[in-house]
């Protein structure tokens, strides 16, 4: 994002940037984070919502640029995030309705809208223990499915969530929307899946992978004895064979009816409160 403050039709108000052309350069920037290569660039995303933001700050996350209409100007709350933006070194803009429809693809937006920078965890910095589970997932391709599984991991407890090999991008602005807020609150993880297998070997977790071939029910696994990854597998393809016979345990959800598989969200929403009941168990004083 440019801090240039002496764009054509910005204007200073205060320590807020005022905007109502869709042709103001700052405007274009943000705009341009509904692609990858935007995001990649500047190493940046749009999360939209003043809930989502606050939950943002209060986790310690770097807002860049907060975005609000004119129409929220004088909120308790919103001037209470605009000051923490600028305390924090960020830019604050005011603007049109119009221009907020345009940042979000909306036609009726939310009044806030906030750009952060992105956030990875080093996968050699991450050593599961006790009872922690994470989430891998082989090739997610489906932005509403990743988006919905970062909800999930943070709704069970999850500890993080690692993206193996080409998945989709979780600061999208689809995915951000369908974590509503957990983005924020689940470490995320990408590598390799050279480097995920070696990494699988050296820290001593219990690999149950979804399979169809050779599986067992998922309900008879033991899931207490090692911190567990739960590994998913593409949405077409499946898990590839390599990652599969790294596994220590192959699980299948069975199913009754003429479906013949489960969409990749929800039977990522299974195994995680599977593992929760069976660690559930683990905790109840005997």
């Amino acid at each position: 994002m440019t801090d240039d403050y002496r764009h054509e039709g910005a204007r200073r108000v205060g320590q807020v940037k005022e905007i109502t052309s869709l042709a103001n350069p700052i405007i274009k920037d943000i705009k341009a984070l509904t692609l990858k290569k935007a995001r990649d660039e500047t190493k940046s995303f749009m999360a939209e919502g003043l809930k989502l933001v606050i939950d943002a700050l209060d986790l310690g996350w770097t807002i860049r640029t907060l975005v609000y209409a004119k129409a929220a100007k004088g909120k308790p709350m919103v001037e209470k995030v605009a000051a923490r933006t600028i305390a924090s070194g960020g830019l604050v803009l005011e603007v049109s309705e119009k221009v907020m429809s345009s940042i979000t693809r909306r036609e009726n937006p939310q009044m806030v809208a906030g750009i952060f920078e992105q956030r990875w965890a080093a996968l050699k910095e991450v050593r599961p223990s006790g009872t922690e589970t994470w989430v891998a997932l082989d090739r997610v391709r489906d932005p509403g499915n990743l988006g919905t599984i970062i909800r999930t991991a943070d709704a069970a407890g999850a500890s993080g969530v690692i993206l193996v090999g080409d998945c989709t991008d979780p600061f999208s602005l689809e995915t951000v929307r369908a974590t509503m807020g957990s983005l924020f609150a689940v470490p995320l993880v990408k590598t390799t899946p050279a480097d995920f297998l070696r990494w699988k070997k050296d820290c001593g977790v219990r690999l149950v992978a979804t399979h169809l071939a050779g599986a067992v029910d998922y309900r008879t696994i033991d899931y207490r004895s090692k911190p567990v990854v739960l590994m998913m597998g593409n949405e077409q393809s499946g898990l590839p064979d390599d990652l599969a016979a790294a596994a220590d345990s192959l699980a299948r959800i069975p199913q009754t009816g003429r479906a013949d598989s489960l969409n990749l969200a929800v039977a990522t929403g299974v195994m995680l409160f599977e593992v929760r009941r069976h660690l559930l168990v683990l905790d109840k004083p005997q």
